[in-house]
Formats: C-alpha cells, structure tokens, sequence
C-alpha cells in the first residue's frame, strides 16, 4: 500500500549504537522509529535523523512488547524491524513472524544467538568445534568429563562474547557450580578449553553470499582481556596469508551452516596451540563490538552499519561499494581518568580517538600491516602507564554505559 508517506523501520536498542545505521536509514528516506531501555531515553542519539523515539522498561517480555509494536503500527506502515546489539536479536524476530516481516524468523535467529544452537549447526557441517555438551542430562555430562580432560569453561548459550563464561580446572568444582545453577542448568553449555589464538571476520551477507569479509586477530584472546583486565586489542591480518585466506573460507562455511542470508556477521575463531587448527567459537549477526566497524571502515571505506541499513532498504538494488585495501588495528582499555587526554598521541596513523567516559583507545589505519603492529606494540606500554584502570568482569549482563 502506498500512502504517500515514508514506510517506517522500527530499530530496537538495547545499547547505545548504530549512530551510523540511524544516519543512512534517515538518508534512504525512510521513518525511523527507536524502541530503547527508559535507562538510554536521554543518551545522545542522533535525535536529527529519528523521527519517533520510545522507550519500554527493558525490551523483552513478549506481550507488552509485541502489543505496544502492534499499537505502533496502526498508524505506522512497519516494513523492517532491525536489531542493533545482539540481545535484541531474538526480540526482532519475535516480532518479525508476528508482524509478517522479512528477516530472520526465531529459528534463524536462534542459531546466530544460542552458543548450543550454534555449535549443533557447525559441527554438523564438518566445522571444527571444542568438544562440547549442554548441561542437561547429567548421565551425558558425567561420560563427557570422564573423555574430555579439563580445564573446561561454562558457557551461557544466549549471552554475548565472554560475558558469564567461567573457567572450571577441575571435576570437584564443575557440579557445585552446576548445581548452583538450579533451574537454569539447561540453558548452558560445557566445553573444552582451548588455549590458543582468537580470530575474527566480519562480513557483509547478501542472498546467502558473502560479498564482504575482513579478517582479523586479537592480540589476547576476549574472555582473557574480559576476566583478567588488560588492553584489548585486534588488527586486520595480513591479505592474501594463510591464516586470512583460510578464514575467509571458514567464514562461508559456518555461515552458509548457520543459514545466514541477509545481513552483517561477526565470526570468531580460536587456533589451537595444540593442534594448529581453527576451531569455531561463535557467530553474531551483528556489528562486532569495541570499535570493530571504525576498524573495518578505516582499512576499507566500508561502514558495516551504513551498509546494514542499505542491505535492509534496497533489496535486490543492493551493490557493495568499492573497497581499499590498506590495514586496520584497534587499540582499547578501561581508564583511570574520566576523560583522558590522548593529545600527545600524534602519529598520523590514528584514523578515530574513542570518546567514551573512562575508556581510551585509538582506531589506526597504515599502508602495511607492521606498521599497526608497531603503533600497538608502543601504544600498549604508554596506555598502560598513562591511562589504564581494570575493573571486576561481569557475569551476567553488563549494565548500559
């Protein structure tokens, strides 16, 4: 039905992000609408380029929420719901098979959330996958440790990156910690730990084909930086390398297994020490996180969210920009000072500053890998002398802000 008024796409929030999402849907024509938490009513949105901003207590709770969006879209014609963190996710999709909308339904849905789900799916396509076993049947997680020695980690299946992941060293401490768990047993899962280095890809989906991918390696691996403190940090690998052209081609293989079609996809995987291999991890379809897009677009010209948003709108009109070829490298820690000043970094190489209370951290672009690996090396001993403060990980959901 045309109206003559712009059709709307609904973006729902649990997090402050996607400015640049935002942007484009506004600049494609569209009526954007905001569903946050009441906590981020106030957040510096870019209030310019969202027409209608609402809030609910928190965005789960299946009925006030699909009522309230039902109540929406009497009045407004509703053509995209789009999540942008990773916990509306499931949300959208609710909403998705209820509106009729296009997009991942809640299966779907569910293999790019659920760490189990996920895993299922991987290994069933011939992926590599940490031996695993859901905290379920306990007969099943007894004859697992009994084969698989530990350490092992306890793994949330429908939290975000490390976010309530503990390390278990030895069996006298995993059923105390299982059984603390009560009721919610069945919504974790066991693993095997694997020391190793952490990767990640970050791609753009279209129709099922990757038409984007970038690769890059974590200096310490995530749940490390997560639980131990530190300064976290990534750079694009090498083009036309081993280890980069091996991922891409894990890239399509987990993803075309996830059945993964239209969007953005955050991929990570570990090489183990032990045997040289990669071994998935888990996948989003989302943005990855700690500047990861100001990364990608510094190394290419391509913006992951801006993309998201003419992937959404345009449909079978969608053509991917062209790219550079230069290299990225994030660099990011907690810090001391509310507000750090960063302005005796001068190199010329740092492409965006992160702006963000109690944190510092730089997006790099070069010509050459090593001269990111250089600036990393140097930034990493002066942020931790001038700036860096850690604070206790989260295991359950971090708080906003």
């Amino acid at each position: 039905m045309d109206n003559g008024k712009a059709r709307t796409v609904l973006c729902l929030a649990s997090y402050e992000k996607g400015e640049a999402l935002l942007d484009e849907l506004k600049r494609l024509g569209k009526h954007v609408v905001l569903l946050t938490i009441s906590e981020l009513e106030n957040a510096p949105w870019p209030r310019e380029v969202i027409d209608e901003l609402f809030v609910m207590p928190e965005l789960v709770g299946a009925d006030d929420l699909l009522h309230g969006v039902s109540y929406l879209a009497r009045t407004r014609d509703i053509e995209r719901v789009i999540p942008l963190d990773d916990y509306d996710v499931l949300t959208a999709a609710y909403l998705r098979e209820h509106l009729r909308l296009p997009g991942l339904g809640v299966s779907g849905a569910r293999l790019v959330r659920d760490k189990l789900a996920m895993r299922v799916a991987a290994l069933a396509a011939g992926v590599l996958v940490p031996d695993f076993v859901h905290v379920l049947n306990h007969d099943r997680i007894r004859a697992f440790t009994e084969l698989v020695p530990p350490p092992w980690v306890l793994k949330p299946r429908m939290e975000v990156s490390s976010i309530g992941i503990t390390r278990v060293e030895r069996e006298e401490d995993l059923w105390p910690r299982v059984e603390a768990l009560g009721d919610r047993q069945s919504h974790f899962l066991l693993e095997r730990y694997v020391p190793g280095s952490v990767y990640h890809v970050d791609s753009i989906v279209y129709r099922g084909q990757v038409l984007f991918a970038e690769a890059h390696g974590y200096a310490r691996p995530p749940m490390d930086v997560f639980h131990g403190g530190g300064i976290a940090m990534s750079r694009t690998l090498e083009r036309g390398s081993e280890d980069a052209q091996l991922l891409q081609v894990l890239n399509r293989d987990v993803l075309g297994a996830l059945e993964m079609r239209d969007g953005i996809a955050h991929l990570e995987m570990i090489k183990s020490h032990g045997d040289g291999q990669f071994h998935f991890l888990e996948v989003g379809a989302r943005v990855g996180g700690a500047n990861t897009a100001e990364m990608v677009e510094a190394a290419t010209g391509i913006n992951l969210w801006r993309e998201w948003a003419r992937l959404e709108v345009l449909g079978d009109a969608y053509r991917i920009p062209a790219r550079a070829e230069r290299y990225g490298g994030v660099i990011l820690s907690l810090a001391r000072q509310e507000h750090p000043d960063t302005s005796g970094y001068t190199d010329r190489e740092i492409d965006y500053r992160v702006n963000k209370h109690h944190h510092v951290g730089f997006v790099l672009c070069a010509d050459a890998p090593d001269r990111i690996h250089e600036l990393q090396e140097s930034y990493s001993r002066r942020i931790a002398e001038d700036f860096a403060a850690t604070m206790p990980a989260w295991q359950e959901r971090p708080p906003n802000g």
